[in-house]
């Protein structure tokens, strides 16, 4: 009897050990650890992973990283992408799915000297742009078919400088405008000793061909099962309070951030002014994806004319869920 006894006691201790135990999630970043994810690893560093009974493990990434191969081969529960990136790979056989978006605006950029005498898109053609690749050109070659400018250079087109993830080419004069993140590369340039009254910046957005950047991403068979449907509502309801309390409190989120790199590549100054940019990203959001923001951004890949490979060629379907945020903010 109490060999029974305790082997059901042992049972049931299992059993209630197993119904606390936190579930994993491995989340995969798009690019190296800083602010532009801060409302992650606030979350983490505040404990509201632990409050929704989440072990969240946050893998950075970079310039060898693609986070759609890792989460395709296994190696991530959930990504950040842009959209661009996210609805590519679903074309290609990589069922993605859009879960939650905190980024509402984008910081992609297109920047240039004044001195140049570019101070309109009318003074494109004959000047050489510099244009990042690997799923970012997409906009750009939206807006140029939008304007009607040749990409293959001439006096009536512009010569695409492929450029780096740096600011040198627009330093250098080696290009008359560069491509830059409102968070990133735009502090490096004002830190060069480039004032903003010496630059002229076009928005994407504000020029029509804007991408939603930075969403989640989940596989799609994998949200077909309620236990980890489950796990990515908290997920996101967790991140979203990260967000905002890094809205909140932008430098405490750069420390985090700093605190977080183990790379030690960044510094707390420029994080600061990294946090200050991507609140204004992120502000407004509370997760959601807005069906309007996905339209403009499937209609810019649309209309990309890239000559080397196109985003998407097709309208996608069923890219996007609302059902995760709307769980997450009952």
């Amino acid at each position: 009897m109490m060999k029974k006894l305790t082997g059901a006691a042992a049972a049931l201790g299992f059993m209630v050990s197993g119904a606390f135990a936190a579930d994993d999630v491995t989340l995969q970043l798009k690019w190296v650890t800083q602010a532009q994810f801060a409302g992650y690893y606030v979350a983490l560093d505040k404990g509201f992973y632990d409050e929704e009974d989440l072990n969240v493990t946050i893998k950075p990434g970079g310039p060898d990283i693609a986070p759609e191969s890792v989460i395709s081969g296994g190696g991530a529960d959930v990504i950040t992408t842009w959209m661009a990136a996210g609805l590519a790979a679903r074309e290609r056989g990589v069922p993605l799915i859009n879960i939650a978006q905190p980024f509402k605006q984008g910081g992609l950029q297109l920047t240039c000297l004044k001195e140049s005498g570019v101070e309109s898109p009318a003074d494109f053609p004959g000047r050489t742009l510099g244009v990042w690749f690997f799923g970012n050109e997409y906009p750009f070659y939206a807006w140029m078919a939008k304007l009607g400018i040749p990409t293959e250079g001439g006096d009536d087109g512009v010569t695409v400088l492929k450029q780096g993830f740096n600011v040198d080419p627009l330093l250098q004069k080696q290009a008359d405008c560069i491509s830059v993140m409102t968070y990133n590369e735009y502090g490096q340039v004002l830190d060069a000793g480039i004032s903003a009254d010496d630059l002229v910046t076009f928005n994407y957005l504000d020029e029509g061909v804007g991408m939603l950047e930075d969403g989640l991403y989940v596989l799609e068979e994998s949200l077909q099962d309620p236990a980890f449907f489950d796990k990515m509502v908290r997920f996101v309801r967790a991140s979203m309070k990260g967000w905002k309390y890094a809205e909140e409190n932008p430098d405490e989120a750069a420390q985090i951030v700093i605190d977080n790199d183990e790379s030690g590549a960044q510094t707390l100054e420029h994080q600061q002014y990294m946090m200050g940019e991507v609140a204004k990203l992120t502000a407004g959001s509370n997760g959601a994806l807005d069906p309007a923001d996905y339209e403009q951004t499937v209609a810019t890949l649309l209309s990309a004319i890239s000559p080397d490979n196109p985003a998407i060629t097709t309208e996608p379907e069923g890219a996007y869920t609302l059902d995760v945020t709307d769980a997450a903010l009952q």
